[in-house]
């Protein structure tokens, strides 16, 4: 059963890691709208040629959020796909336009098309006014194609399915005269034959579903603080194990994060609510209860006095070595939001430091800013900046007392907790220099089992090194990233090197292990990291 926990486990969080690629584009839309919403709305004339630049990126923004589940279908898809991931994104999309056609057709089978979705062509149909209205909202154009608006939700189904496939069949070879198709390109072949049977059974299924989410949403409105209390401390509490974003995304780009009309267009998910109200010229605030508030007073303020507990409380001799790290894992947590480095570094020194203390402190941080209406966009420096731009729709005045007091309560309760119970935080134990030994070290070490000693490598073969930690090239099955961590699949786990040779001499902030599936966190560099060790195996 342990060994089932920790498959299935394990491909939650590959899961995880293939949702965190089409991120970067809701990133590229906040900023679009953040600085093109204001000089549109507020700041430029109307129709001179900066106006007409403006406006331009603030649509590109809109446009990204009008087609969020073509991004995260392609993004999912190629995420999943570990080979022939080009293919697997194409498939992956025609897969969803394959599904929602075959909805649309259903639908119009049924008399309902967007000419005849409103209240007088569904009253026509037999439903009341009041069932018209909120039938009515269950529709929308995705890609072109009139369909449920299933979100998301559309894009884990047929992005997970195709990536499934691809790893199943991309490999797929035929007889010599029909060799054209082999291969991934067999996947696309045999899309249809999946994409009929689930637009048929989402036809039937879709409604119940939807009615599902509407009490689930009901639900999360009307638990008020509690709610996002609890939110925050599952966040927190499923980031080691990398599958923090299941949770999240829902929220952020569902119905299940709340719905909101802005200048006539209705919106779901918190996230793409606060680029509408970015984005327009009538609103008057951003979303107070967005379910991130709170994350800035802890990665600005919080993690400032823990880092500062840190540095009090560890060896007069390392207390330069303390400044070294505290410094790039402050600016890193403030100014991009990446808290990996800090969290991990605790959660490794003692969990009780990291469950009892950092978790209740970063869930009350979130209950006290709802509570206190702050509705700031972004939860770190860089992504706050268009405030600046828009400030009547932010209400940040409570921030100069929340950042002083938890900048204290951290402070505070992680130094009591470290000298309480002796942990050996950063600077606590024995100074040792870390250093590290070249490949050839590195493959004695880990050869024959487990690496335990210091190993020593410069930056340019630190991709080969990696591989040689894994057991080498034939051990790895699959290599992949999101935003701070080194996903890797090995066949054999007894080959790969201890969490202690990867933190103290391959660079690595953190490990986590689940059975063959490995998580190095690397933070924001390991692309780059990614990149060249994918280029060492040929990939």
């Amino acid at each position: 059963m342990k060994k089932d926990y920790s498959k299935w486990t394990a491909r939650l969080q590959y899961f995880g890691g293939a949702m965190m690629i089409p991120i970067i584009l809701l990133v590229v839309c906040g900023f679009c709208i953040g600085i093109g919403a204001p000089l549109v709305n507020f700041i430029l004339p109307k129709g001179t040629f900066i106006w007409k630049v403006a406006a331009s990126f603030m649509n590109i923004g809109s446009m990204i959020m009008a087609n969020i589940p073509i991004w995260f279908t392609v993004g999912i898809a190629f995420g999943l796909s570990r080979e022939n991931k080009g293919y697997g994104a194409l498939a992956g999309l025609f897969m969803m336009f394959a599904v929602n056609s075959t909805i649309n057709t259903l639908l119009a089978g049924s008399g309902i098309t967007q000419a005849t979705c409103n209240v007088e062509g569904l009253m026509a149909l037999g439903k009341t006014a009041e069932e018209a209205e909120v039938y009515m909202r269950m529709f929308k154009q995705v890609g072109g194609i009139f369909t449920y608006d299933m979100s998301i939700f559309i894009s884990l189904i047929c992005g997970g399915l195709t990536g499934f496939l691809m790893n199943r069949w991309g490999n797929k070879k035929l007889p010599e005269m029909l060799s054209f198709f082999g291969g991934a390109k067999f996947v696309i072949v045999i899309t249809p034959l999946f994409a009929v049977p689930i637009g048929f059974a989402l036809y039937y299924i879709w409604p119940l579903v939807n009615q599902v989410i509407q009490i689930i949403s009901a639900f999360i409105a009307s638990s008020g603080l509690l709610g996002t209390f609890v939110h925050r401390v599952i966040d927190r509490s499923f980031l080691p194990l990398g599958m923090h974003h299941l949770i999240n995304f829902p929220l952020f780009y569902s119905p299940l994060g709340g719905s909101m009309v802005v200048d006539g267009v209705e919106y779901f998910g918190t996230v793409q609510i606060n680029n509408a109200l970015a984005a327009s010229a009538e609103a008057t605030s951003f979303l107070v209860r967005n379910y991130g508030q709170g994350k800035s007073v802890v990665n600005i303020a919080g993690w400032g006095g823990a880092m500062l507990a840190m540095y009090h409380t560890s060896r007069p001799e390392n207390k330069k070595k303390m400044l070294s790290l505290m410094i790039p894992t402050l600016f890193t947590a403030a100014v991009v939001g990446v808290t990996e480095p800090v969290e991990f570094t605790v959660l490794f020194a003692n969990p009780l430091l990291y469950f009892g203390v950092h978790v209740p402190l970063a869930g009350l941080a979130a209950v006290l800013c709802e509570a206190a209406k702050i509705s700031v966009s972004g939860d770190a420096l860089i992504f706050m900046l268009t405030n600046f731009l828009q400030p009547q729709k932010v209400h940040a005045l409570p921030l100069l007392w929340l950042m002083p007091l938890f900048f204290a309560l951290y402070y505070f309760s992680f130094k009591w907790f470290i000298l309480k119970f002796n942990v050996k935080t950063p600077g606590r134990g024995e100074s040792r220099e870390v250093k590290l030994m070249d490949k050839k070290e590195i493959k004695e070490k880990t050869k024959g089992g487990k690496g335990k000693e210091d190993a020593s490598q410069t930056e340019n073969d630190l991709a080969e090194s990696i591989v040689d930690c894994f057991g080498g090239a034939e051990n790895i099955l699959s290599v992949e990233n999101c935003a701070t961590r080194l996903r890797v699949a090995v066949k054999d786990n007894t080959l790969v090197a201890e969490k202690d040779f990867w933190v103290g001499s391959m660079g690595a902030m953190g490990v986590v292990e689940n059975g063959c599936n490995y998580q190095i966190i690397y933070g924001p560099k390991v692309i780059n990291i990614c990149s060249n060790v994918k280029r060492v195996l040929g990939k």
